[in-house]
């Protein structure tokens, strides 16, 4: 929160308004307190973004059923309480709802199933509202691939474990501010769903095309999912 009360201040600075307000997606009436100070600090709602998640990783018999559900409590019921709370307020605008998808909601990868579960889950549930809403409220789902964030910080409970080293390469991961420009590009396209980065794409295409070939190379070269997040040394 301290980081996004520093960001809203630059801006402000730099003569935008913004206001930074603490929300938990979990915890029922938090985003519907959210968007009325927001509305209250900016006026109106344009875009809104369903982006809290993280990633539940580990193989099914390694993992218990609480670990499904609090990878859905955030991952999915989180956006469904987004959503219940901003579209009101984006109907009156014709705005933008953008939900944060994943290349895994397209094709799951061994030791993921949660994770993908989730984002299979939020997919389906963006294609159904991109048609209930239209043309009063333009749904983009946004599909990253391997992209520079803190997602690989944050362990099966959703604590952050800011030491925790990302294990894809550096030369895979797109750096953010790429990443922004583009999912800015698209939203202000009305598009229905943007896939980042060219790996991203490339496997959403076997997934849909070449299913075939993608469980060939899963099971050919043993990919994975992203390891979980530890503690440094642990």
């Amino acid at each position: 929160m301290d980081r996004l009360t520093a960001l809203a201040a630059a801006l402000q600075r730099g003569g935008r308004r913004a206001v930074a307000i603490a929300c938990d997606v979990t915890r029922e009436g938090d985003a519907e307190r959210a968007v009325a100070q927001a509305r209250e600090a900016l006026g109106r709602l344009d875009v809104a973004v369903a982006n809290a998640g993280f990633g539940v990783m580990g193989g099914f018999e390694r993992l218990s059923l609480d670990d499904y559900r609090r990878q859905f409590e955030t991952n999915v019921f989180g956006v469904l309480r987004t959503a219940a709370a901003v579209l009101p307020e984006l109907r009156k605008t014709h705005g933008r709802f953008v939900i944060m998808g994943s290349v895994a909601g397209h094709s799951a990868m061994p030791g993921s199933s949660p994770y993908a579960m989730s984002k299979f889950a939020v997919r389906a549930f963006a294609g159904s509202l991109r048609h209930e809403l239209w043309p009063e409220v333009a749904v983009t789902l946004v599909s990253p691939g391997l992209v520079e964030s803190e997602l690989h910080q944050v362990d099966n409970r959703g604590v952050w474990h800011p030491d925790a080293p990302d294990a894809a390469p550096a030369w895979l991961r797109m750096p953010a501010e790429r990443a922004a420009r583009q999912i800015v590009r698209a939203v202000a396209r009305r598009r229905r769903e943007i896939v980042i980065t060219l790996h991203g794409k490339a496997l959403v295409c076997l997934a849909r095309h070449a299913p075939w070939l993608m469980a060939a190379l899963i099971r050919g070269f043993g990919l994975k999912g992203r390891a979980e997040a530890r503690h440094a040394g642990r």
